[in-house]
Order: C-alpha cells, then sequence, then structure tokens
C-alpha cells in the first residue's frame, strides 16, 4: 500500500450512514465499513460530512498584475481551505486575459502553487472594453482550453456584440458568463436603489440596471441557440427572469453568491466599504427570492465571486472605495446557515450546487462526481456541527476584506483532498502540496 493512500474512517458522504471511504492512487479506491487498508494513512472523520470537492465557477485571483491583493498561490490556498478543489479564475487581471498567453499564464501558475486546480476565464472582449470579440478561438484552443468567457467588472453592453459572442462560442460549446449590469443606468452608483439609498446619500443601484441586462441576453441566447451563464444573480426580479426561461427551454444558467444569500442593503448605513459589492447588497426580500431560487434550482450554482483588494482600497471613504468582498474560506458555512440550517437544501443539493453543477457549466471533467469507486479522489470533509468566529487576520487570502469578520458562522473545512492528495488535513494547510 502506498504511502500516499488514505484511509478515511466513519464519514458520512452526503451525510448519510458513517462509512469508510479508501483513497489510492488518486482515485475512490473503496468505500464500506470497516475496510482495512494497510499502509495508509487514516483519517478519523467521525461527525463528519464528505463532499465532492467544491468547484467555484467565478473566483478573481487577481495574477498577473495585481499581486498586491492575490497570487493565484495564495488565493488557491484560500480555495482549499474553504473545500475547493477547482477554481475558475476570472479574465479581469493586467494584463487582461483575453489572449492564448496569459490563460496559460494563469493555467501554468495553478498548477505550480498545486492547492487546487485552476481554469483560466477568457476575456470576452480585448481589454474588457466592450468593443471587439477578443481571440476567444485562440484561447479555446489553447493549453488552458478555455471553455468560459467573461468581462466580469463590466457587463457586455452591446448587444450586436453579444450576439457575436454568443455565436462564436457555440463552435466549441462554449458559455458566456454575462456580468448583467446595464451601464448607463448604474452610471455613479453605491448601492441598491432603495429609501435607505436617499437617506444616507449614496447613488442608488437600481434592479433593473440588472434585470434588463439579464432578460435581453436570454433573448439572444434563445435566438442563437447558444450559452448563457448569469453571473451573481442579485434581485427577485432577476430570479424571475431566468426562471422563465428556463421554462422555455432556454440554455441559461445562474449563480448566487454566498453575500447575496444572507447580508442585506441594511448594512451600507455603516458607511463600512467593506460591504460595498458588485452588485450590490440588496433587500431582505431580494435575499429570501434568491434563496428560494437557489432551492428551486431556477438559480444552479453557488459561486463566490472571491474578489480581495489590498487595505488602501477598502481604508477608504465609501465612494472611493472598491468594489468586491472574500469569499472562498467561508463560502460553504454561508451556505450551511442560510440553506441547510434553514432546512432548503440537503447536503446533496449543496453537492449539486457547489460541485456537480459548476463543474458541468465550466466543462471541468474530473470534478464534480459523486464520491464512488473509480471516481477522481477530490474530497471535501467537513464538520457541520462546529462553530468558528471569523477572524480576518486568520485568512489564507493574502487579503483580509471579508464582511463577515467577528460572525460566528457554523461548520469548518477539515480536510480537502485533489485527486486523493491532501491540500487542507485537521482544518489546517497541508505543507507538502506544492
Amino acid at each position: 500500500m502506498s504511502s500516499t493512500s488514505y484511509l478515511i474512517k466513519n464519514v458520512r458522504i452526503l451525510g448519510g450512514e458513517a462509512t469508510d471511504v479508501l483513497l489510492e492512487a488518486g482515485v475512490v479506491a473503496a468505500i464500506g465499513v470497516g475496510l482495512d487498508a494497510p499502509g495508509a494513512e487514516v483519517v478519523d472523520a467521525e461527525g463528519l460530512v464528505a463532499l465532492p470537492g467544491l468547484v467555484d465557477l467565478h473566483t478573481h485571483l487577481r495574477e498577473p498584475g495585481r499581486e498586491d491583493a492575490e497570487t493565484v498561490e495564495t488565493g488557491t490556498r484560500a480555495a482549499a481551505m474553504g473545500g475547493f478543489t477547482a477554481v475558475h479564475a476570472m479574465a479581469n487581471t493586467d494584463p487582461v486575459a483575453d489572449t492564448a498567453g496569459v490563460v496559460e499564464q494563469v493555467h501554468r501558475l495553478g498548477r505550480e502553487a498545486g492547492y487546487c486546480d485552476v481554469y483560466a476565464v477568457g476575456a470576452v472582449t480585448v481589454g474588457l472594453k466592450g468593443e471587439r470579440l477578443a481571440e476567444l478561438g485562440a484561447m479555446a484552443d489553447s493549453a488552458a482550453r478555455v471553455r468560459v468567457f467573461s468581462d466580469d467588472g463590466h457587463c457586455v453592453s452591446d448587444p450586436l456584440l453579444m450576439r457575436r459572442a454568443l455565436e462564436y462560442v457555440k463552435a466549441f460549446d462554449g458559455v458566456i458568463a454575462q456580468h448583467a449590469q446595464d451601464p448607463r443606468l448604474t452610471e455613479g452608483a453605491q448601492m441598491n436603489e432603495s429609501e435607505l439609498s436617499g437617506r444616507l446619500g449614496l447613488a442608488g443601484w437600481p434592479a433593473v440596471a440588472e434585470e434588463a441586462i439579464i432578460a435581453r441576453d436570454c433573448l439572444l441566447t434563445a435566438h442563437v441557440g447558444s450559452r448563457l451563464h448569469v453571473c451573481h444573480v442579485s434581485t427577485a426580479g432577476s430570479v424571475e427572469i431566468v426562471r422563465d426561461a428556463k421554462s422555455k427551454g432556454w440554455n441559461v444558467t445562474a449563480e448566487a453568491c454566498p453575500h447575496h444569500l444572507l447580508l442585506t442593503d441594511e448594512l451600507a448605513a455603516t458607511y463600512n466599504p467593506i460591504y460595498k459589492v458588485n452588485p450590490p447588497l440588496r433587500s431582505a426580500a431580494d435575499v429570501e427570492a434568491l434563496r428560494a431560487g437557489l432551492a428551486d434550482g431556477t438559480i444552479d450554482i453557488v459561486a463566490t465571486d472571491h474578489a480581495p483588494h489590498p487595505h488602501e482600497d477598502k481604508d477608504c471613504e465609501w465612494a472611493a472605495a472598491a468594489f468586491g468582498m472574500l469569499g472562498l474560506e467561508t463560502a460553504l458555512s454561508i451556505v450551511q446557515h442560510t440553506m441547510v440550517d434553514t432546512g432548503l437544501l440537503d447536503w446533496a443539493g449543496v453537492a449539486e450546487r457547489m460541485s456537480a453543477a459548476p463543474a458541468r457549466i465550466g466543462q471541468v471533467a474530473d470534478h464534480g462526481h459523486p464520491i464512488e469507486v473509480g471516481a477522481p479522489a477530490n474530497i471535501t470533509l467537513y464538520d457541520p456541527a462546529a462553530t468558528r468566529t471569523i477572524d480576518a487576520a486568520e485568512s489564507a487570502s493574502l487579503s483580509r476584506n471579508t464582511p463577515y469578520a467577528g460572525m460566528e458562522l457554523p461548520g469548518r473545512i477539515e480536510a480537502t483532498f485533489l485527486r486523493g492528495r491532501p491540500t487542507v488535513l485537521d482544518g489546517k494547510l497541508w505543507e507538502g502540496t506544492a
């Protein structure tokens, strides 16, 4: 028996009955009660839930260009601590990931770091400027094998350009992931448009700015017969538009972010830019609609939109602060708190929305598989009975801009295995990874 074998004892796969799981040669070698594997390292998993390794379709790793905020290595360390075995790195780097060379660099940096698999997201337009298409085909054919394209951080607002992008990616079954934000309706916008925004003197961000783009793009997708993925859905109206598109059989998928499942625009009253995010935190009614949409499958996945920033970009007045917040290390805890503990999802539902579905959308062949014999050994061990108080200083990310600092959240990642090799053990990064 190889020393790289791990025997996980008394674990509950998707919260079921306790069993043992043997990981060997990068795959699940055996499952059963009372397994014996001489030479294997034993992991006591009593009370723990085993989930397929989590997959994030929406991560900002910042490298190249903004290594002061995050690097591929620090971001993937945070991912491993959050139970993720694969992440998709968004294209808004410097230089922008709009060429085969840049996406291959990101792909290579992920392999070198070794904490999780990194899949580059290619830009839809050159320089994210929304003027002409980037080299989509070259990125798709590159060593990075890009299948998800997004100008995230910017909306592809030109309808003709969006149509052309949807048409182009059909050739290799790619997907356009749209940041739904009408730029004219959100000029200078700072928070959710409401009575509160008026009272606080912060320019409002209307729900219709998101919903109008989603409606338009659903129609374009149906017309072209292509694939659309809607990033960070944040309003009740957006959920209804996606639900209607799906009822018509259109190939539309959507994501919700953990922060939009928990936090509301009332936090803007603190004027603390830690709560400034794009799209903005919305109303309590929107939060409830998102949870319901995630529960019934209208919203396909949870994606973190992990957006690290250096201290100076958040330690300033609200209007000058950068949009975005950390998400990788707390995502599963937020989902437990908002969806599992409320009875809206069971652990099989969590596995579908945080592993299987994002892997399907991103065409990630080695991830998102059920935990069964012969499957790749990408596994997360999670303690749902644990509680923890979030301390920003303990983050594996290079940045500290978590909105959950000081908050008590349920659950703790005890171990993460990438192809049978631990990246996290006993709740700590396994330093033999890289």
